[in-house]
């Protein structure tokens, strides 16, 4: 890191064991991504109990160049659950990395693109016989069952309708094992 991490403690007196822990896990983290500029990690002891033990509240703030800073925070007592501190550090740096993880694969061009499912018209449809075909994009004839069309609506389907569809391979040829309508926009 550019800037050394700062660590602070409210209301609590430092603790060197927390201290040692928070810098272990934000070398690991600078381990993973070396391009954190600087790092402020805020241990806080929101309130003091007698008789069930303490929470310890745990902010997380990176800043990373070229991108959005990482802000985390993770305070047991808000959520009611009761949790050791040591857990509480685990969890709130658990998640700065996966938000480092996704700012590496955004810049590393690895992020997830969905396909649309294939495009076809109803070239034909058999309700006495409860199946139809598909015309696809390529001019394959692509036969579905009743049972493939979304929502029970094999009896709204029309020749000439656009349809979206998912093709797998039949013991008779391409079939489609998903058919819905695509809506008018």
């Amino acid at each position: 890191m550019q800037v050394p991490i700062q660590v602070v403690f409210e209301h609590i007196k430092p603790v060197d064991y927390i201290d040692e822990r928070v810098r272990e896990e934000a070398k690991k983290l600078e381990q993973f991504y070396d391009r954190i500029t600087s790092a402020r990690i805020v241990i806080g002891r929101p309130q003091h109990r007698h008789h069930k033990g303490d929470t310890y509240s745990v902010h997380l703030h990176f800043t990373i160049p070229g991108a959005a800073d990482i802000a985390i925070s993770r305070d047991p007592a808000a959520t009611g659950r009761h949790e050791d501190v040591n857990v509480t550090i685990s969890d709130a740096f658990a998640a700065a990395r996966r938000q480092l993880q996704d700012l590496v694969r955004r810049r590393q061009g690895q992020i997830k693109t969905h396909e649309q499912p294939p495009h076809g018209t109803v070239s034909s449809l058999e309700s006495a016989r409860d199946h139809g075909f598909i015309s696809s994009a390529d001019g394959r004839e692509i036969y579905f069952h009743r049972n493939s069309v979304v929502g029970d609506k094999f009896d709204d389907l029309e020749v000439g309708q656009e349809v979206q569809f998912a093709e797998t391979m039949g013991d008779k040829g391409p079939q489609a094992t998903f058919v819905q309508p695509v809506r008018s926009r």
